[in-house]
C-alpha cells in the first residue's frame, strides 16, 4: 500500500538543518529522519491507570524553532501529526514533528518499510 501523498509535493523545495535546499520526497525524509527523527516510547508510573503504568509511542523528529518549517512541510507531507514546542532553553526553543496513536505510527512504519 503506498502512501497516497508520495507524489503530493514531489518538487516542492525546503531548507534543511544546514540550510541547504533539498527535495522534499520520501528519500529526502528517509536521510533527514535518519540523522533527526527517533521512534520513542515513554513508560510513566500513574498509580491512576488500571495496570499502573502508561505506555506512550511515538514518532518524532526535533528541530531549532528556525528550522520549524520544514517539521510543517513534513507534516503536509504526511497528512497528520502535530508540530508544538520540545523544549525552550536560552538558545531559543526546540519544535518537533509528533506523531501519536497506534494508526498513524503504523502508517509511518508502512512508510519507511516501502521507501
Amino acid at each position: 500500500m503506498k502512501n497516497k501523498s508520495l507524489s503530493k509535493i514531489k518538487g516542492e523545495k525546503v531548507t534543511g538543518a544546514d540550510n541547504q535546499q533539498e527535495r522534499l520526497d520520501a528519500n529526502w525524509i528517509v536521510g533527514f529522519v535518519d540523522g533527526e527523527g527517533c521512534f520513542h516510547i515513554s513508560i510513566n508510573k500513574i498509580p491512576e491507570m488500571s495496570l499502573g503504568w502508561q505506555v506512550l509511542p511515538e514518532f518524532r523528529i526535533v528541530q531549532h524553532e528556525k528550522d520549524e518549517s520544514v517539521l510543517y512541510k513534513i507534516k503536509n507531507y504526511f497528512g497528520f501529526g502535530n508540530v508544538k514546542i520540545n523544549r525552550k532553553d536560552h538558545h531559543g526553543a526546540r519544535k518537533e514533528f509528533r506523531v501519536r496513536g497506534m494508526e498513524n505510527l503504523n502508517r509511518i512504519v508502512i512508510f519507511f518499510s516501502e521507501v
